[in-house]
């Protein structure tokens, strides 16, 4: 039924809760692959402020575009190192360019994706709209099935 699982990380341990979900799935379901992703989304900062008194120049975004790549390739690195799923084909890969949730959904159709596996906090009400929801908008955007995992701890309709 599944051959692909897509598996988006934001680094934080919470989002690692999918782990042992997407290694029962593909141990039990003959899972062909499983492809970790982080989305580096692009640093939204003024270039000037007169506000605050501080100045980005363009060499400092580009710096920090760089290096927020850099941490998530770091990232993924050292989880590759971690996850051992073996007869499965492993994949990491860094996405960059826009809103993590779209790049998910884009990369899922782009990439023969069966399911995707993403941890959410299960808030609801004011901290949701505050905070948003990835998850939510993955379940909404992607044409596959997605599971959502809530992280340990989270008690629903909580912050």
């Amino acid at each position: 039924m599944y051959k692909k699982i897509l598996v988006p990380l934001d680094g934080s341990e919470l989002a690692e809760c999918v782990l042992p979900h997407v290694e029962s799935i593909a141990r039990g379901c003959n899972i062909g692959s499983v492809a970790f992703i982080r989305v580096a989304e692009p640093v939204s900062l003024p270039i000037s402020s007169e506000y605050d008194g501080y100045t980005f120049s363009a060499g400092d975004w580009q710096r920090m575009e760089d290096e927020s790549r850099a941490a998530a390739q770091s990232y993924l690195t050292g989880l590759m190192s971690r996850v051992k799923y073996d007869g499965i084909n492993i994949t990491a890969e860094v996405l960059t360019g826009g809103r993590a949730a779209d790049m998910i959904a884009d990369y899922a159709a782009k990439n023969g994706v069966d399911l995707i596996t993403i941890a959410t906090h299960g808030r609801s009400g004011i901290s949701r709209w505050v905070w948003g929801s990835v998850a939510d908008r993955v379940l909404r955007s992607s044409p596959m099935p997605v599971l959502m995992v809530r992280a340990p701890g989270c008690v629903p309709g909580g912050i």
